[in-house]
This record gives structure tokens, C-alpha cells and sequence, in this order.
């Protein structure tokens, strides 16, 4: 994976990690502000001078107040899961150089949130985001079950292998970590604002077509683990 220039209506992998592949976060409420920002940044105009203020509720009620412009959307968020070391976006680019200047605002305005928090100075992630066109249906549905499913498997006790073989209950305990856009997918009257399901809405008719689909990609992840350790 590396940078490519991306065009209006492309589908792009988009994903970054912690310097020296360290942790992007010190406490859960650290992800929580990540996890916002794919919200409040996610819009056309410059954000206001502390604007953090003007949010009833606090950011993580993702809640746009009525005295701003309304909300225009520069990219389309399609998958997300945020991990303890970097994340990984499934991203459409509906302005022109919206995804560059998306993840621009994120990585700068997490990296400045952290460095203040804990008083430090320096970068946060690697450097520039990685990303993939991608262009295929087959594609599409790989990459939703590889963010949202086989990421949260590698956090489940045991690791992926372990969850690969426990499908059912690494599957609804991926469900309740909050930093995936896993149950916006499987609670539809549940749909995060965060989230455009336009896309992989079309390709699973329902909840229980993309559960099977990520069974079988677990199943053959688990085979070639198997084959590594023989």
C-alpha cells in the first residue's frame, strides 16, 4: 500500500500508524476524540475558532449545533475500526482532494490534541497516510470484513487465530468495541453519523449476509494461519 493521487468517486483504503508502531493513544478517552474528529472535520468550510465549546453534550455526542453552517461531507466514510496502534478508513472521495485534506485535518488535529494533553511535542504517526484504490465489488467486501472484523478479531483474548476458531463469540464481542463502524451494520436503525452505508448497504442485503461473508474470510485467514505454524 502507498500514496496514490485519487479522483472524484474513487474508493480508497486509507490507513496510518503510530510512530515505531506505538500506541496512538493513552486511555480509551484519547480514541474517543479520534473517533469525533472522523465527525466534526469531516465538513467543507474551516472549523471555528474552539469550536470544541459550541458541542452540547461533548464531542461524543456527535451532534452538529444549529449556529454553524450545515454540514457538507468531503469524503464519504464507508468502514472504520481504530486500533490501539493505527486505524484503518474505507474511504469515497466526493470533493476534489477531499481525502488528502481529510486526513490532513484528522492526523493534525489528533496529533496537536495529544501533544497538549500529556505535554509533549513531536509526531504521533509515521508520516504521510498509506492508501489503495480500490476498484472491484470483490474488493469492496474483502476490505469492509478485513477493517471491521479480522482488526477487531486481533484485539479478542487470544488473538486473531483464537477468534478465527471462536468465530461467534469473537464476533459479538467485535460488536461492543466501540471504535468500529462493525454495529452500525448489524443495529441499522443504530447508524452512526460518522458513517456513509450507501455502498456496502448495496452489496449486503442485511446484517446476517455480511456476518456469513466474514465467516468464510475468518475461516480462510485461520487456514493460511494454520499453514504458517505448520
Amino acid at each position: 500500500m502507498g500514496y496514490r493521487e485519487t479522483g472524484l468517486g474513487a474508493y480508497v483504503h486509507v490507513c496510518n500508524r503510530g510512530v515505531k508502531k506505538m500506541p496512538i493513544y493513552r486511555h480509551e478517552t484519547d480514541l474517543r476524540r479520534l473517533h469525533s474528529l472522523l465527525f466534526y472535520l469531516n465538513h467543507k468550510e474551516p472549523m471555528p475558532d474552539n469550536w470544541t465549546r459550541d458541542i452540547e453534550g461533548g464531542l461524543s455526542s456527535l451532534s452538529w449545533p444549529s449556529s454553524w453552517q450545515p454540514r457538507e461531507p468531503i469524503v464519504s466514510i464507508l468502514a472504520f475500526t481504530l486500533m490501539p496502534n493505527h486505524f484503518h478508513l474505507f474511504l469515497k472521495e466526493i470533493t476534489e482532494g477531499g481525502i488528502a485534506k481529510f486526513m490532513h485535518r484528522v492526523s493534525m488535529a489528533y496529533s496537536k490534541f495529544i501533544n497538549q494533553k500529556y505535554g509533549e511535542s513531536g509526531r504521533l504517526f509515521e508520516g504521510t497516510y498509506k492508501s489503495r484504490i480500490i476498484e472491484e465489488e470483490t474488493d469492496f467486501k474483502n476490505l469492509a470484513a478485513y477493517i471491521m472484523v479480522k482488526n477487531t478479531f486481533e484485539l479478542y483474548p487470544g488473538g486473531l487465530m483464537t477468534a478465527c476458531r471462536e468465530f461467534e463469540p469473537a464476533y459479538a464481542s467485535a460488536l461492543h468495541y466501540p471504535f468500529t463502524s462493525l454495529k452500525d451494520y448489524e443495529h441499522s436503525e443504530h447508524i452512526s453519523p460518522i458513517l456513509d452505508r450507501e455502498l456496502l448497504g448495496e452489496l449486503f442485503d442485511n446484517s446476517h449476509s455480511f456476518k456469513s461473508f466474514a465467516q468464510e474470510c475468518m475461516l480462510h485467514r485461520l487456514d493460511e494461519l494454520t499453514e504458517h505454524h505448520l
